[in-house]
């Protein structure tokens, strides 16, 4: 479990086709210190397990089920990523509960930067609209955020300057897609009122 306040902004040091999966080498000093084999880290929102670590650097085996539902096919070489270790039982929740199963991808549509801040626009899936509201928590490759504004098909999300210099979303240029992962609360809701996927009684 994670609280989508990313700890470091790390660097893709390799990557390896393997076919139906890849495997990442990811540079990240402060997320590997202390971190062993079978251990858990977010990268761009998606819960990665550590195969092995060297000199602050990791790597992870990435699966085509994850490769096809989130952005991490994208990365190569030199691509700046977020990185969270879980959350400790006991510590401070700073975001929101955040799994690190990605619900899908969307798309930067849009930035107005602001005197202190910045609005950005993101497209999304039609069915992951009806999760996303006004005030309402959403993890955008892996940084807890609250939404602004909630349409059909997209949202808002006003960035402080803290987190466009610590994330990679200060980077991200309009059509760059992003993983997203709707509040895991209101699919349990939805699921406890009887609805399916599409909305339908059952």
């Amino acid at each position: 479990m994670f609280t989508g306040i990313v700890e470091e902004l790390g660097e893709v040091v390799a990557v390896e086709n393997l076919g139906d999966s890849s495997r990442f080498r990811l540079r990240g000093p402060v997320v590997t210190e202390g971190a062993k084999h079978g251990d858990s880290i977010a990268v761009n929102g998606v819960c990665l397990t550590v195969v092995e670590t060297e000199d602050g650097e990791f790597t992870a085996d990435v699966m085509a089920e994850t490769l096809k539902r989130s952005s991490l096919g994208a990365l190569e070489k030199g691509s700046r990523v977020n990185l969270e270790r879980p959350m400790a039982l006991g510590g401070r929740l700073g975001g929101h509960l955040v799994q690190g199963h990605v619900d899908g991808t969307g798309t930067i549509a849009a930035r107005t930067p602001g005197e202190h801040w910045e609005i950005v626009k993101v497209s999304l899936p039609g069915d992951l609209a009806r999760y996303v509201v006004e005030k309402g928590s959403i993890t955008v490759d892996g940084v807890s955020l609250t939404v602004v504004e909630a349409g059909d098909d997209y949202f808002t999300i006003s960035l402080i300057p803290t987190t466009l210099d610590l994330t990679t979303l200060g980077i991200k240029q309009v059509g760059d897609p992003v993983n997203l992962e709707v509040d895991v609360l209101a699919k349990y809701v939805e699921r406890l009122l009887g609805k399916d996927t599409a909305g339908d009684p059952r």
